[in-house]
């Protein structure tokens, strides 16, 4: 039985990158909505047995300059009333935290390039262990407060970093999933004002990327295989 994937995706570079694999490995047949050029009001919510919400370099308080948004965020409210898998992933983890209730706001500094997380005692005990100690992909300037009712994964000393709402729901804040020997060049491109506003230097990043690209590849994939799992979903974690 094949079941299905849909990835909200905000900017073409920003996909589920290294997740592909572990999907298709699970028996998932995956599929993008680009947010900008398809309804997002005309999607069923309910339908895909997964949702994963991509990232965007929007605020999820921009929703007069992007309207889109306030529709994009009906159909995650619908869906996480529905109590089905649903992942969300920098932005799209800010959108799911707003619709539990929590404020996202600028952090005052942007949070760009390769470092660790800090797990809590709940983020070591579940999938997202597969990640202790790597330094990950991070790329945002806001951040969210923790939701009520949600269990803090993952922090660092400028914002939280990821939470989970039961089994079904997980927001990630950094980028687990980036494919640093496929898509960073265009990552660094799509991105080149905000890197050249922050006084970020993308050599610096291409540098990283080269020496923690692997290791943030295995450990993504081995957290997402394992957070698939708990769906009952058999996947192969190498």
């Amino acid at each position: 039985m094949t079941r299905t994937a849909l990835a909200l995706r905000h900017v073409y570079f920003e996909t589920l990158g290294t997740f592909e694999v572990e999907l298709e490995e699970a028996g998932y047949t995956s599929r993008y909505v680009d947010v900008a050029d398809e309804e997002v009001g005309a999607i069923d919510p309910i339908e895909p047995d997964l949702l994963v919400i991509l990232g965007g370099p929007i605020g999820v308080y921009e929703t007069q300059a992007y309207p889109f948004l306030a529709t994009e965020l009906d159909l995650i409210r619908r869906r996480l009333g529905a109590h089905l898998p649903t992942r969300g992933i920098c932005l799209g983890a800010q959108l799911i935290a707003t619709i539990l209730g929590a404020k996202v706001s600028p952090t005052g500094v942007k949070e760009i390039g390769f470092a660790p997380v800090e797990l809590t005692a709940a983020g070591a005990d579940g999938p997202l262990r597969h990640l202790g100690g790597v330094p990950v992909l991070h790329w945002h300037g806001d951040a969210f407060d923790l939701p009520k009712g949600a269990e803090l994964l993952a922090t660092t000393a400028i914002a939280n970093q990821a939470f989970s709402v039961g089994t079904d729901v997980l927001g990630i804040q950094f980028h687990p999933e980036a494919d640093t020997s496929r898509d960073l060049e265009a990552w660094l491109i799509g991105h080149a004002a905000e890197l050249a506003g922050a006084g970020i230097d993308p050599r610096q990043i291409r540098s990283d990327a080269r020496e923690y690209g692997p290791a943030l590849r295995d450990a993504g994939r081995a957290a997402f295989a394992e957070w698939l799992s708990q769906h009952g979903h058999p996947v192969r974690l190498a």
